[in-house]
């Protein structure tokens, strides 16, 4: 089959589709955990597999297979994992922006329009947040308290107060998309 797509043959090629399709699925289903992105990585597996096929060795195709399905599936959920963390930082900026148009005479009515509308957004997202992390992102970003301020005021300890906006970061990362904060 192999030497059939070299030579060109578009039906081995969808043969070799048909038959390893599921596989290449599942592969990245099992990283990716999610129908259909697994499903975007199959066909990207399968682009990378056709212009891969001239320096295949003839050696375990499947497992071959597999290789590239594994590696693309891992690249899209570190790529995934960046833009989540990006998105956090967007949010750092967003609330800090707020300072600058707060004690500044420059800003334009345009950007505190921006500002207000993307303020607005981000507390109709805040409702979503489970409550002890929402407490926290909303006392340190936006009421733009010191840890030991939150400490005192919650009466827990400063390592309390670190843990819970690591935790309540962690959770935008996992729960929050980029796109919605550009």
């Amino acid at each position: 089959m192999v030497r059939r797509i070299r030579l060109g043959d578009a039906d081995a090629f969808r043969q070799l589709i048909d038959r390893y399709r599921q596989h290449v699925f599942q592969v990245a289903y099992s990283v990716v955990r999610d129908r259909a992105d697994a499903e975007d990585i199959a066909q990207e597996v399968f682009i990378q597999i056709h212009r891969s096929l001239p320096q295949y060795e003839s050696k375990g195709l499947k497992t071959w297979i597999s290789r590239i399905a594994l590696h693309k599936a891992i690249d899209y959920k570190r790529k995934l994992n960046r833009k989540q963390e990006d998105a956090v930082e967007n949010l750092e900026e967003a609330v800090g922006s707020r300072m600058y148009v707060a004690s500044g005479a420059a800003a334009d009515v345009l950007s505190e329009v921006i500002i207000r509308d993307r303020q607005a957004r981000l507390r109709t997202e805040l409702d979503q947040i489970p409550a002890l992390h929402r407490e926290m992102i909303e006392s340190y970003y936006l009421a733009e308290k010191s840890y030991e301020q939150i400490a005192m005021e919650c009466d827990i300890s400063l390592k309390t107060v670190e843990s819970r906006l690591y935790r309540a970061r962690q959770w935008l990362r996992t729960h929050w998309k980029e796109e919605d904060w550009r």
